[in-house]
């Protein structure tokens, strides 16, 4: 069994490295956080997956070679450069749209390289290829640039002979957006194309909207198949433990984190741009032996660093109880979960209740991991603890210190006549692989649940309609997000989308707290946390 000491291991490696090839390994990898991968690589549950990675790597990326695919479909005019190993794994690609007027043109829409073969020059190899390609077929090169002038690694375009579209066009950014970049092939090089590069760009920005939409497509389809392919990989990885019926405590890990980032994905995939669901997540279908396994959200512990406080209110670090201090992620995920109004309706409808344990099948049917906010009393005062992943740990940090910055600049302000609060972090908690953030527990939801419950819970459905308080909720969000915008003094500040935010409810009726007065109706509070 893997991971069990008895037996000849070398050779279950062995069996289990002809199995397993680079992108499972990396993407079995990628699903343990990278807070804790430095400690994980020596433990001898997972070390056949670090087992000379990196040498594995590097030789992979020096046998990298670039292949031209076909255009991607019948029609949407994408194609495609990919990188890929002598032995046939997938190291990155590269996305472009040809055009055909004004003037023969490909438009890179991006260039992805998987995170482990990043800053080994295969951006820069990818590149080439497309200045090859254009060269020969004596077609202009556009770009949207994102790197900033002053970033080294913008002098890769300038090395490939691309400038700045101001350059061909005779005048200023013709983009607010963003930086355009023209590459001109030696056989259009003497050629005046001021007139018709105007008019390319002009015409991408016309388009934006639909290579987005098309973009995000075929996205959605790739990950649809890394999520299929990440799920074989974790079939094949753990095996033994399916036939012997006897799962340990790494693999209930592994797909519990598995399904938290599909579920994550499923949430951003309903935000896109011009996404219908045509390419179901229904296509990743978990067998019951997976959907019945009780969920566990933090790594075992030999696999872990010692706990620590990372940041927060000493004080209050004292005051905790001794065994939290001593094993926090164990006593936190024993808490009970935080009874959010969708959380309470789906256990009614299933006939639990608030302290059954919940399995990897029970997260699929919510939507959503209910045991990551947590409620906790302490000294008479209640709290929420909110788990999140130790790499996220620093962007809470930053919150954190934005939050605190501009507190004394949100005394007395209105959102939409709503009175405005900050619930900021108070302790974050490092253990077993994650971060565990306390706050004060308010009488509150998150705004997205809020809307939601409006609109589908038929107790407030005449509310909703009278007073169209699922939009009261929104406009009142959009004003805040506005006002933190207004507040951004660097780059390193949160941006308002990173930050969150919850409305004002009597959690014990499910119901709105809204204030109504002969100026018209508002959310009584919002939260920015």
């Amino acid at each position: 069994m893997i991971g069990t000491p008895t037996g000849d291991v070398s050779k279950q490696d062995q069996h289990l490295e002809k199995r397993l090839g680079l992108n499972d390994r990396l993407a079995l990898i990628g699903l343990i956080d990278e807070g804790t991968r430095r400690s994980a690589a020596s433990s001898p549950l997972v070390a056949n997956l670090f087992d000379d990675l990196l040498e594995v790597v590097d030789s992979t990326v020096s046998g990298a070679k670039v292949d031209l695919l076909q255009q991607d479909g019948p029609t949407g005019g994408f194609k495609v450069f990919e990188i890929n190993s002598d032995e046939g794994v997938n190291l990155g690609r590269l996305n472009m749209l040809y055009l055909k007027k004004p003037i023969p043109c490909y438009y890179l829409v991006y260039v992805e390289v998987a995170a482990a073969f990043r800053h080994k020059g295969l951006g820069n190899m990818v590149l080439k290829a497309f200045r090859e390609f254009l060269v020969k077929k004596s077609a202009v090169g556009i770009l949207d640039n994102i790197i900033p002038r002053e970033d080294p690694t913008f002098d890769i375009y300038r090395k490939l002979d691309w400038k700045p579209a101001d350059a061909v066009i005779g005048g200023p950014p013709i983009s607010a957006e963003g930086l355009y970049m023209i590459f001109l092939p030696p056989a259009l090089a003497e050629k005046d194309l001021q007139i018709p590069v105007r008019r390319l760009i002009h015409h991408l920005k016309r388009k934006r909207t639909a290579i987005d939409m098309r973009d995000n497509e075929l996205m959605v389809r790739r990950t649809i198949e890394e999520f299929k392919e990440l799920y074989s990989a974790l079939l094949t990885y753990f095996a033994n433990e399916m036939e012997s019926g006897e799962p340990n405590a790494l693999m209930r890990f592994m797909f519990t984190r598995f399904v938290t980032k599909l579920l994550k994905f499923r949430r951003r995939i309903g935000q896109l741009l011009g996404y219908t669901g045509g390419e179901s997540l229904l296509q990743i279908a978990l067998s019951p032996e997976i959907r019945s396994l009780p969920v566990k959200s933090h790594l075992p512990e030999e696999m872990a660093d010692k706990p620590s406080l990372v940041f927060g209110d000493r004080e209050l670090w004292v005051r905790l109880p001794e065994a939290l201090k001593k094993q926090p992620a164990r006593v936190i995920e024993s808490l009970p979960n935080c009874r959010r109004p969708r959380l309470l309706a789906w256990l009614a409808k299933q006939g639990k209740s608030a302290g059954d344990a919940l399995t990897i099948g029970d997260f699929l049917d919510l939507g959503f991991d209910p045991t990551r906010l947590k409620e906790i009393t302490l000294e008479g005062q209640d709290y929420i603890f909110e788990r999140v992943q130790a790499r996220l740990i620093d962007q809470v940090e930053k919150q954190r210190t934005f939050l605190d910055g501009i507190k004394s600049e949100l005394d007395g302000i209105r959102m939409r006549n709503a009175r405005c609060r900050m619930n900021p972090p108070l302790l974050v908690i490092q253990d077993r692989g994650n971060g565990y953030v306390l706050r004060r527990k308010v009488q509150a939801i998150h705004w997205e649940e809020a809307v939601e419950q409006l609109q589908s819970n038929p107790g407030l459905a005449t509310l909703n309609e009278s007073l169209s308080a699922d939009r009261m909720v929104i406009s009142t969000v959009r004003e805040a997000a506005r006002w933190l915008g207004s507040c951004l003094r660097n780059e390193a500040d949160p941006h308002p989308d990173q930050v969150n935010y919850f409305v004002a409810w009597d959690l014990e009726n499910n119901r709105p707290k809204i204030s109504v007065d002969p100026a018209g109706a508002c959310v009584e509070t919002i939260w920015i946390s």
